[in-house]
């Protein structure tokens, strides 16, 4: 039987040099769109392709999601994207997971913080660690979530942190 995986993958670094520029239209640093390749290694590495991604339709979200996809030879037209991942509480992120995940076993979710770090605190079984700064989930950190072979579900506690991968840790 398989054994189904949530990764949620924050967006990479975004650029913040337009001040005037809508926080939803923010595109990619420089040093976002070079994280996103060590991501997509990482994943394969560990065999961890998902079958379905979910994905914020906020720009920086869009791009990270759109150039990992094409890393690990997903194809970006069957990315979903909902619009429930972008500015999410943690209530809207465990609806999405109820009503997206389905039967995939393999599951990539790609969004924003805060509400992804309160996401990977509510799912995982154990507290995951945090790096020096005291932060989860940095710019481009993927955190893997094993469910064994039950399905993906929004429960408390449900998933065991088995990566907290951070690209500047890599």
């Amino acid at each position: 039987m398989d054994k189904h995986h949530l990764i949620i993958m924050r967006h990479a670094k975004s650029d913040r040099s337009d001040a005037d520029q809508a926080d939803f239209d923010r595109p990619l640093a420089k040093r976002g769109v070079k994280a996103i390749p060590r991501m997509a290694a990482w994943l394969r590495e560990n065999k961890l392709v998902p079958g379905r991604i979910l994905s914020s339709p906020a720009l920086r979200a869009r791009q990270t999601a759109e150039w990992l996809a094409t890393e690990i030879g997903f194809d970006i037209n069957k990315i979903i994207w909902d619009d429930r991942i972008y500015d999410a509480s943690l209530s809207d992120l465990l609806q999405v997971i109820e009503t997206g995940c389905g039967d995939a076993s393999c599951v990539l979710m790609v969004g924003h913080n805060p509400g992804f770090d309160a996401l990977l605190e509510h799912l995982s079984s154990t507290p995951p660690p945090r790096n020096e700064e005291g932060k989860l989930l940095t710019t481009a950190a993927l955190a893997v979530l094993d469910y064994g072979a039950r399905p993906i579900r929004p429960a408390a506690g449900g998933g065991k942190l088995l990566h907290l991968v951070r690209p500047g840790e890599l």
